[in-house]
């Protein structure tokens, strides 16, 4: 369920999109939609648990600014940014975690269900901050270089299948690292 509640913006992005009876003005819906699905979101989530995650609220600032100089200049340039804006500042919270606070932020989020040495925790955490930076280098790339559509299907599918086949390898990555039960006796 929470990750229909984090993927509702980009869902109401892309069916108003594909919704907009004009092709010239579907991206403007669908950035409006975006702004209205994000505002819902958080609305919804701080009725629920009288809280809001960093993360919600980063991006809901995100794209009520790149998505607002979007509808207020009729420039798509800037909601095409915000993927990549999320991505990299993704990646300097992982990096900087690595300098801060004692953990790097990938052992806090796992290290309950993982026991892992510092390297590897290390090493981990920064195939994140590389994995994060590549993908607002690739959001970009097809933003520029393709067209709108093209670029609203990468940013639902594309983005979402890339993160899912980064984690599959990471759980492999882990796996190789765990301990066995028994094997250190």
């Amino acid at each position: 369920m929470k990750f229909l509640v984090d993927f509702f913006p980009v869902l109401a992005f892309f069916i108003a999109f594909y919704a907009a009876p004009d092709r010239e003005q579907a991206i403007y819906v669908a950035t409006a939609a975006a702004i209205i699905a994000s505002a819902m979101q958080i609305s919804g989530i701080w009725l629920v648990r009288r809280r809001v995650e960093k993360m919600h609220i980063i991006t809901f600032a995100l794209i009520l600014v790149l998505g607002g100089a979007t509808l207020l200049l009729q420039d798509k340039t800037f909601i095409k940014w915000k993927p990549t804006a999320v991505n990299w500042l993704f990646a300097v919270v992982f990096l900087a975690s690595q300098f801060m606070g004692g953990k790097p932020l990938v052992q806090r989020m796992l290290e309950q269900a993982v026991q892992l040495p510092r390297m590897i925790w290390l090493r981990l955490n920064l195939s994140w901050v590389a994995f994060f930076f590549i993908m607002g280098i690739a959001n970009l790339y097809v933003a520029f270089n393709f067209s709108d559509e093209i670029w609203v299907n990468f940013k639902l599918w594309g983005i979402l299948g890339l993160t899912f086949m980064f984690v599959i390898a990471q759980s492999f990555f882990l796996a190789r690292h765990m301990e066995q039960p028994g094997k250190g006796e």
